[in-house]
């Protein structure tokens, strides 16, 4: 399997990328004073370009665009958009600091325009060699129907990942079918409900066998990864970590929420006004809405938001997660949606203590309940302040499985930092550009009917996996 990207290819990519940046900057200074010549040396201009490249690289590297085999180039040029956007905003600011207005802006701005088509051709020609040279790959899941079911499902949906799945049920935990194919395989993805001592010997076998491995977390393998060495005389001993934040990561969090919460209210403010005209206009009502939420340590407070469904749509039904194709969600709703627009007022939710701009989406105590009594851990979530955003929202979807969500919320607790939260919120900017993360719940008898399809029919193609 093509599991690394070859590292030829990748300092290829990383040089094309700085050619590509640093060409867009010296055609821009040059065409901006060719048109509007200035008094001043044009030094400065051209010391800003390493800053330019050094800030392209960073948010590439936050957006992953230094791997493209596995993406589709919709996410790509998502990334690039995003990252010359945020280089232009950067170097504006950096610009007016060190030479006020006597810097041309005009060059950011056409240095912005060619970045966007030189980065473009780079990305997209590298991509359709990555494509051309990326051979379809075997992949064997390991573990229980159900979770088979599960990731094949989500495999699915992935069709530029290129892999010819099979799979092996182990509920009884005896079977080791699996070892007389490994040797064809490239990846091997290890489902969570398998015993420690099955994972451990597949884990040991794959890696005998030079296989790249996947292994899905359970809730224990969780607290295992953020170990700590310790000691007892000279026994060595691993220490997990608390799931809680200190008293020093809850302060920098509170300074940068009341710092970013201002801020983007006073920004939005004309966003504000003309949405709410846009929900009145639309539908009868009030503008927000107000529901009650679970934050830290199980406290409930009251969440608000911008009406996107019919006033007193759960009247009737009681409480529902909103669905694909939801009757009750309004026109104006559905743009709201797809746009995050309806999470703005939770602004306010910052500004007051109740949330924070990044943690676990905070829920509602009826679903609250529900997820406790399935998933017991659920609880550890309450150990921070919920979020506005967070890595749920970030790598999951809308309808993605409470107890994946879970994992990455507990993931955000572990490795908590200021620095962390400027990633999530980054990358919170793309996810809004796709439209698959807001996906309603499915039906489930239907996505399960499909699933159970789904894999018997690939049992037959791939029992002659070793062709």
């Amino acid at each position: 399997m093509q599991g690394k990207f070859p590292t030829l290819r990748k300092l290829l990519l990383l040089m094309g990328d700085i050619v590509g940046t640093m060409l867009a900057a010296y055609i821009a200074i040059n065409m901006v004073l060719l048109v509007q010549p200035v008094p001043f040396s044009t030094t400065l201009y051209y010391q800003m370009i390493p800053i330019n490249v050094v800030l392209i690289g960073i948010l590439f590297n936050v957006y992953g665009l230094f791997s493209l085999a596995k993406k589709r180039y919709g996410e790509i040029f998502i990334g690039i958009s995003l990252s010359v956007f945020y280089a232009l905003v950067i170097m504006m600011a950096v610009s007016f600091y060190l030479r006020e207005f006597s810097y041309s802006r005009g060059v950011l701005i056409v240095t912005a325009i060619f970045e966007m088509v030189f980065l473009n051709i780079m990305q997209y020609a590298m991509w359709r060699i990555e494509r051309i040279l990326a051979a379809p790959q075997k992949a064997l899941i390991i573990g229980s129907e159900g979770e088979c079911k599960r990731v094949i499902d989500r495999l699915m949906v992935q069709p530029q990942l290129q892999y010819k799945v099979s799979c092996i049920s182990t509920d009884s935990e005896v079977n080791d079918d699996w070892k007389d194919i490994l040797y064809t395989i490239d990846l091997v993805i290890i489902c969570s409900e398998l015993s420690l001592r099955k994972k451990a010997e597949i884990m040991e076998y794959s890696q005998q066998m030079d296989k790249q491995v996947l292994l899905m977390p359970s809730i224990y393998e969780l607290f295992c990864s953020g170990l700590e060495i310790d000691k007892i005389d000279d026994m060595p001993f691993f220490r997990p970590q608390y799931l809680k934040l200190s008293l020093e990561q809850r302060s920098l969090k509170r300074i940068l929420d009341i710092l970013l919460s201002v801020s983007a209210l006073l920004f939005l403010a004309p966003l504000f006004a003309l949405t709410a005209i846009m929900i009145k206009i639309d539908n009868k009502g009030p503008v927000f809405y107000k529901q009650i939420r679970m934050g830290r340590y199980e406290k409930e407070f009251t969440v608000y938001k911008f009406r996107s469904m019919r006033h007193n749509a759960e009247k009737e039904s009681g409480p529902v997660m909103a669905g694909e194709g939801d009757s009750r969600i309004t026109a104006v709703g559905k743009f709201l949606r797809r746009t995050r627009i309806d999470e703005i007022p939770q602004f306010i939710n910052v500004l007051l203590g109740d949330m924070s701009i990044v943690g676990p989406r905070p829920e509602r105590p009826f679903f609250v309940r529900q997820f406790k009594k399935e998933i017991p851990e659920y609880i550890y979530r309450h150990n921070v302040k919920p979020g506005i955003t967070g890595m749920a929202q970030v790598y999951g979807k809308y309808n993605t499985s409470a107890y994946d969500k879970l994992i990455y919320d507990l993931m955000y607790i572990q490795k908590c930092g200021v620095f962390l939260d400027f990633v999530i919120i980054i990358q919170t900017i793309r996810v809004l550009f796709m439209k698959s993360s807001t996906e309603g719940i499915k039906n489930t008898k239907t996505q399960a009917g499909l699933a159970q399809y789904k894999i018997k029919e690939r049992q037959k193609i791939i029992s002659n996996i070793k062709d």
